[in-house]
Protein backbone atom coordinates (compact mmCIF):
# COMPACT_ATOMS: atom_id res chain seq x y z
CA UNK A 1 0.00 0.00 0.00
CA UNK A 2 1.05 3.75 -0.39
CA UNK A 3 2.32 5.43 2.34
CA UNK A 4 0.20 8.61 3.56
CA UNK A 5 2.42 11.05 2.17
CA UNK A 6 3.61 8.89 -0.86
CA UNK A 7 4.59 11.73 -3.64
CA UNK A 8 4.51 14.41 -1.03
CA UNK A 9 7.02 16.73 -0.44
CA UNK A 10 7.93 18.51 2.72
CA UNK A 11 10.78 21.27 4.54
CA UNK A 12 11.21 20.14 8.43
CA UNK A 13 12.61 23.06 10.05
CA UNK A 14 13.76 23.11 13.67
CA UNK A 15 15.31 19.31 13.92
CA UNK A 16 17.81 19.97 17.14
CA UNK A 17 19.14 16.26 16.86
CA UNK A 18 17.29 12.73 17.36
CA UNK A 19 15.44 14.12 20.69
CA UNK A 20 13.12 16.64 18.55
CA UNK A 21 9.85 15.95 18.28
CA UNK A 22 10.16 17.67 14.48
CA UNK A 23 12.86 14.23 14.08
CA UNK A 24 10.08 12.28 15.28
CA UNK A 25 7.35 14.11 12.55
CA UNK A 26 10.49 13.47 9.87
CA UNK A 27 10.92 9.95 10.58
CA UNK A 28 6.99 9.32 10.31
CA UNK A 29 6.17 11.83 7.37
CA UNK A 30 9.61 9.53 5.59
CA UNK A 31 8.24 6.74 6.63
CA UNK A 32 4.98 7.39 4.92
CA UNK A 33 6.73 8.08 1.64
CA UNK A 34 7.38 11.89 1.95
CA UNK A 35 10.06 13.21 0.08
CA UNK A 36 11.99 15.74 3.14
CA UNK A 37 14.42 19.13 3.26
CA UNK A 38 15.64 20.35 6.46
CA UNK A 39 17.34 23.42 7.30
CA UNK A 40 19.52 24.32 10.13
CA UNK A 41 20.85 27.61 12.30
CA UNK A 42 24.28 27.73 12.79
CA UNK A 43 27.53 25.44 12.42
CA UNK A 44 26.88 23.62 15.47
CA UNK A 45 22.90 22.43 14.59
CA UNK A 46 24.23 21.75 11.14
CA UNK A 47 26.76 19.10 12.48
CA UNK A 48 24.38 17.14 13.97
CA UNK A 49 21.42 17.68 11.34
CA UNK A 50 23.76 16.33 8.01
CA UNK A 51 23.60 12.96 9.25
CA UNK A 52 19.74 12.70 10.48
CA UNK A 53 18.90 13.84 6.88
CA UNK A 54 21.29 11.44 5.38
CA UNK A 55 19.09 9.00 7.76
CA UNK A 56 16.21 9.93 5.75
CA UNK A 57 17.43 9.89 2.86
CA UNK A 58 16.91 14.29 2.66
CA UNK A 59 19.83 15.52 0.37
CA UNK A 60 18.11 18.98 0.72
CA UNK A 61 19.86 20.52 3.87
CA UNK A 62 19.59 24.46 3.93
CA UNK A 63 20.60 27.05 6.34
CA UNK A 64 18.47 29.20 7.55
CA UNK A 65 18.29 31.56 10.55
CA UNK A 66 14.89 32.67 11.52
CA UNK A 67 15.88 36.04 12.74
CA UNK A 68 17.07 36.85 9.70
CA UNK A 69 14.76 38.04 6.82
CA UNK A 70 17.19 37.67 3.78
CA UNK A 71 18.13 33.54 5.64
CA UNK A 72 14.87 33.01 5.40
CA UNK A 73 14.21 34.40 1.84
CA UNK A 74 17.54 32.74 0.66
CA UNK A 75 16.35 29.55 1.89
CA UNK A 76 13.05 29.46 0.03
CA UNK A 77 15.10 30.45 -3.07
CA UNK A 78 17.69 27.27 -2.36
CA UNK A 79 14.56 25.29 -2.17
CA UNK A 80 12.84 26.47 -5.41
CA UNK A 81 16.16 25.60 -7.35
CA UNK A 82 15.68 21.79 -6.00
CA UNK A 83 11.96 22.11 -6.22
CA UNK A 84 9.47 23.46 -8.78
CA UNK A 85 6.70 23.10 -5.39
CA UNK A 86 6.04 21.29 -2.06
CA UNK A 87 3.34 20.12 -0.21
CA UNK A 88 4.01 20.96 3.67
CA UNK A 89 6.12 23.08 5.89
CA UNK A 90 6.44 21.62 9.64
CA UNK A 91 7.73 24.88 12.08
CA UNK A 92 9.16 23.39 15.60
CA UNK A 93 11.14 26.32 16.22
CA UNK A 94 11.14 27.91 19.59
CA UNK A 95 13.67 29.87 21.40
CA UNK A 96 13.68 31.94 24.93
CA UNK A 97 16.95 32.99 27.07
CA UNK A 98 17.16 30.76 30.03
CA UNK A 99 17.24 33.54 32.72
CA UNK A 100 13.46 34.37 32.05
CA UNK A 101 12.49 30.60 32.47
CA UNK A 102 13.54 30.85 36.38
CA UNK A 103 12.07 32.53 39.06
CA UNK A 104 9.11 35.21 38.34
CA UNK A 105 7.32 35.45 35.05
CA UNK A 106 7.15 39.37 35.98
CA UNK A 107 11.09 39.98 35.79
CA UNK A 108 11.06 38.87 32.45
CA UNK A 109 13.29 41.26 30.81
CA UNK A 110 12.04 43.77 27.60
CA UNK A 111 15.05 41.86 25.36
CA UNK A 112 14.20 38.66 26.52
CA UNK A 113 10.41 39.18 25.71
CA UNK A 114 11.22 40.39 22.32
CA UNK A 115 13.61 37.38 21.80
CA UNK A 116 10.97 35.12 22.40
CA UNK A 117 7.94 36.77 20.18
CA UNK A 118 10.22 36.97 17.35
CA UNK A 119 12.02 33.78 17.36
CA UNK A 120 8.78 32.00 18.38
CA UNK A 121 6.06 33.48 16.62
CA UNK A 122 7.19 36.00 14.16
CA UNK A 123 9.26 32.75 12.69
CA UNK A 124 6.36 31.07 11.57
CA UNK A 125 4.61 34.17 9.85
CA UNK A 126 8.22 35.01 7.68
CA UNK A 127 8.61 31.68 6.59
CA UNK A 128 4.67 30.84 5.83
CA UNK A 129 4.86 33.90 3.76
CA UNK A 130 8.48 32.79 1.90
CA UNK A 131 6.83 29.52 1.85
CA UNK A 132 3.40 30.48 -0.33
CA UNK A 133 4.82 30.71 -3.76
CA UNK A 134 6.30 27.12 -3.67
CA UNK A 135 3.34 25.80 -1.70
CA UNK A 136 0.62 23.65 -4.13
CA UNK A 137 -2.77 24.66 -3.27
CA UNK A 138 -4.10 21.89 -0.37
CA UNK A 139 -1.05 22.08 0.84
CA UNK A 140 -0.37 22.82 4.84
CA UNK A 141 1.39 24.07 7.79
CA UNK A 142 1.98 22.76 11.30
CA UNK A 143 3.77 24.06 13.91
CA UNK A 144 4.41 22.87 17.84
CA UNK A 145 2.94 24.83 21.01
CA UNK A 146 2.23 23.12 24.70
CA UNK A 147 -0.13 23.87 27.34
CA UNK A 148 2.12 26.66 28.85
CA UNK A 149 -0.29 28.76 26.15
CA UNK A 150 -3.66 28.43 27.63
CA UNK A 151 -2.06 27.56 31.25
CA UNK A 152 0.22 28.72 33.84
CA UNK A 153 3.14 26.40 34.00
CA UNK A 154 5.95 26.37 36.54
CA UNK A 155 8.62 28.21 35.37
CA UNK A 156 7.47 28.09 31.54
CA UNK A 157 7.45 31.84 31.93
CA UNK A 158 8.05 33.81 28.91
CA UNK A 159 7.30 31.37 26.50
CA UNK A 160 3.92 30.64 27.78
CA UNK A 161 3.04 33.69 26.46
CA UNK A 162 4.98 33.20 23.25
CA UNK A 163 2.99 30.20 22.35
CA UNK A 164 -0.31 31.95 23.17
CA UNK A 165 0.66 34.52 20.98
CA UNK A 166 1.88 31.29 18.36
CA UNK A 167 -2.20 29.74 18.74
CA UNK A 168 -3.54 32.86 18.13
CA UNK A 169 -1.17 33.30 14.99
CA UNK A 170 -2.31 30.29 13.86
CA UNK A 171 -6.22 31.23 13.65
CA UNK A 172 -5.48 34.52 11.80
CA UNK A 173 -2.96 32.19 9.20
CA UNK A 174 -5.72 29.94 8.80
CA UNK A 175 -8.60 32.45 7.98
CA UNK A 176 -5.64 34.09 5.40
CA UNK A 177 -4.64 30.75 3.81
CA UNK A 178 -8.24 29.60 3.54
CA UNK A 179 -9.43 30.93 0.48
CA UNK A 180 -6.30 29.30 -1.37
CA UNK A 181 -6.82 26.00 0.17
CA UNK A 182 -3.91 25.65 2.40
CA UNK A 183 -4.24 24.67 6.00
CA UNK A 184 -2.42 25.69 9.34
CA UNK A 185 -2.30 23.76 12.66
CA UNK A 186 -0.73 23.55 16.13
CA UNK A 187 -0.20 20.39 17.83
CA UNK A 188 0.20 20.58 21.69
CA UNK A 189 2.26 17.92 23.07
CA UNK A 190 2.52 17.08 26.49
CA UNK A 191 6.29 17.02 28.12
CA UNK A 192 8.89 15.57 25.99
CA UNK A 193 12.36 15.18 26.75
CA UNK A 194 13.79 17.59 24.46
CA UNK A 195 17.14 19.97 23.78
CA UNK A 196 14.28 22.68 24.78
CA UNK A 197 12.91 21.14 27.67
CA UNK A 198 16.47 21.13 28.94
CA UNK A 199 16.32 24.71 29.44
CA UNK A 200 12.95 24.81 31.57
CA UNK A 201 13.72 24.73 35.51
CA UNK A 202 12.52 22.07 37.41
CA UNK A 203 11.62 20.03 34.08
CA UNK A 204 12.20 16.89 35.70
CA UNK A 205 9.54 17.75 38.52
CA UNK A 206 7.18 18.77 35.77
CA UNK A 207 7.49 15.34 34.01
CA UNK A 208 7.18 13.12 36.58
CA UNK A 209 3.89 14.93 37.61
CA UNK A 210 3.06 14.78 34.43
CA UNK A 211 3.39 11.02 33.94
CA UNK A 212 1.32 10.49 37.56
CA UNK A 213 -1.25 12.44 36.55
CA UNK A 214 -1.83 12.63 32.44
CA UNK A 215 -5.14 9.69 32.39
CA UNK A 216 -2.53 7.54 30.27
CA UNK A 217 -0.24 7.73 32.78
CA UNK A 218 2.51 8.23 30.77
CA UNK A 219 4.60 10.95 28.96
CA UNK A 220 4.10 11.56 25.20
CA UNK A 221 7.05 10.39 22.89
CA UNK A 222 8.13 11.99 20.03
CA UNK A 223 6.84 8.75 17.84
CA UNK A 224 3.51 9.47 18.64
CA UNK A 225 3.82 12.95 17.72
CA UNK A 226 5.16 12.38 14.92
CA UNK A 227 2.23 9.68 14.10
CA UNK A 228 -0.53 12.19 14.95
CA UNK A 229 1.41 14.91 12.64
CA UNK A 230 0.93 12.61 9.69
CA UNK A 231 -3.25 13.15 10.14
CA UNK A 232 -2.64 16.89 9.85
CA UNK A 233 -0.30 16.71 7.09
CA UNK A 234 -2.56 14.01 4.98
CA UNK A 235 -5.93 14.06 3.08
CA UNK A 236 -6.97 12.68 6.64
CA UNK A 237 -7.01 15.95 7.69
CA UNK A 238 -8.48 17.64 4.84
CA UNK A 239 -11.20 20.16 6.73
CA UNK A 240 -9.02 20.40 9.78
CA UNK A 241 -7.21 23.77 10.17
CA UNK A 242 -6.79 26.63 12.64
CA UNK A 243 -7.13 24.58 15.16
CA UNK A 244 -4.58 23.56 18.49
CA UNK A 245 -4.72 19.25 18.46
CA UNK A 246 -3.69 18.41 21.64
CA UNK A 247 -1.38 14.98 21.79
CA UNK A 248 -0.67 14.58 24.95
CA UNK A 249 -2.22 12.16 26.89
CA UNK A 250 -5.23 14.01 28.32
CA UNK A 251 -2.85 15.92 29.89
CA UNK A 252 -4.59 19.03 28.71
CA UNK A 253 -7.64 17.74 30.72
CA UNK A 254 -6.10 17.59 34.11
CA UNK A 255 -5.64 20.18 36.95
CA UNK A 256 -2.68 22.77 36.49
CA UNK A 257 0.55 21.20 38.41
CA UNK A 258 1.41 22.95 41.23
CA UNK A 259 4.90 24.96 41.92
CA UNK A 260 7.32 22.98 40.92
CA UNK A 261 8.86 23.06 44.37
CA UNK A 262 5.54 21.48 45.70
CA UNK A 263 6.01 18.41 43.28
CA UNK A 264 7.03 15.50 44.59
Amino acid sequence: MAGLLEGRRGLIMGIANERSIAWGIAKSAQREGAELALTFAGEMLEKRVRPLAAELGSEIVLPCDVQVDSDIEAAFDSLGEHWDSFDFLVHSIAFANRDDLKGRFVDTTRDGFALALDVSVYSLIATVRAALPLLRPGGNILTMTYLGGERTIPHYNVMGVAKAALESAVRYLAADLGPSGVRINAISAGPVRTLAAAGIGDFRKILDWYEQNAPLRRATTQDEVGDAALMLLSDWGRSITGEIVHVDGGYHSVAVPPAAEDVE
